[in-house]
C-alpha cells in the first residue's frame, strides 16, 4: 500500500474541500507565523500543506483572504478558551484569572503565538488589514467583559497584561513573564 500523502487520508480516500482547507490553514498559521504576511509565500504555504499553488486559490481567493482566515482562526482558539473557562465564575475577578489561566497554554504553543503576533504586526502596516484585525480585537475585548463582567479598566488591565506576555515570549523572554505566573498561582491558592 502507498504511503499516505497530504492529499489522501490513511484509509486511501482522497481527503474533501474542508479537509484540505484546514491543512493550509495549519500550513498557513506556521508559515505567516514565521515569515509573517509580506514575506510568507502561498507557494511556500502550498508545499507545507502537500497540495499545488493554485489549488490554494480554489479554497482562498487570495493571499489576504488567507491571512484573515488565520487571524480568524487564532482568535477563534482564544474567544473558545476565554468562553470555557468563564463559565461559572463566581464573580469578574474570578472569570478573568480563569481566562488567564486559559490563556497561558495558547501562548507557550509557540505557531498561535507567533501567528497572533505577525497577525498584529501586518494590521499595523496595513490599513485593510488593519481595519480588520482591529474589528477583530474589539471584538474580543468585548468578549471579555461581556464573559468576565468586570469594568472597562479590569478589562484593559487584563488585555495588557495578555499583549505584555505575548511580546515578552516573542522576543524569547519567558523570564519576565514568570513574576505574573507566580502571583497568578499564589492567587489561585488563596
Amino acid at each position: 500500500m502507498p504511503a499516505t500523502t497530504n492529499t489522501t487520508k490513511a484509509t486511501g480516500e482522497r481527503l474533501s474541500a474542508d479537509e484540505r482547507r484546514e491543512q493550509v490553514l495549519e500550513a498557513a498559521v506556521t508559515e505567516f507565523g514565521e515569515r509573517g504576511y509580506h514575506a510568507a509565500s502561498t507557494a511556500s504555504i502550498a508545499k507545507r500543506a502537500g497540495i499545488s499553488q493554485p489549488y490554494i486559490y480554489a479554497l482562498f481567493s487570495d493571499k489576504r483572504e488567507l491571512f484573515r482566515a488565520v487571524h480568524d482562526r487564532v482568535v477563534g482558539e482564544i474567544r473558545a478558551a476565554f468562553d470555557e473557562a468563564a463559565r461559572g465564575a463566581a464573580n469578574p475577578e474570578e472569570a478573568l484569572e480563569a481566562m488567564g489561566q486559559a490563556y497561558r497554554p495558547l501562548m507557550e504553543d509557540e505557531r498561535l503565538l507567533r501567528a497572533q503576533l505577525q497577525c498584529t504586526a501586518a494590521a499595523a502596516g496595513d490599513p485593510e488589514l488593519g481595519a480588520y484585525v482591529g474589528a477583530s480585537f474589539r471584538a474580543l475585548v468585548d468578549d471579555v467583559a461581556r464573559l468576565s463582567g468586570a469594568d472597562p479598566a479590569s478589562v484593559a488591565s487584563f488585555i495588557a497584561c495578555g499583549m505584555y506576555i505575548n511580546v515578552a515570549l516573542g522576543i524569547g523572554a519567558p523570564d519576565l513573564v514568570e513574576p505574573l505566573l507566580e502571583e497568578a498561582e499564589e492567587g489561585a491558592e488563596s
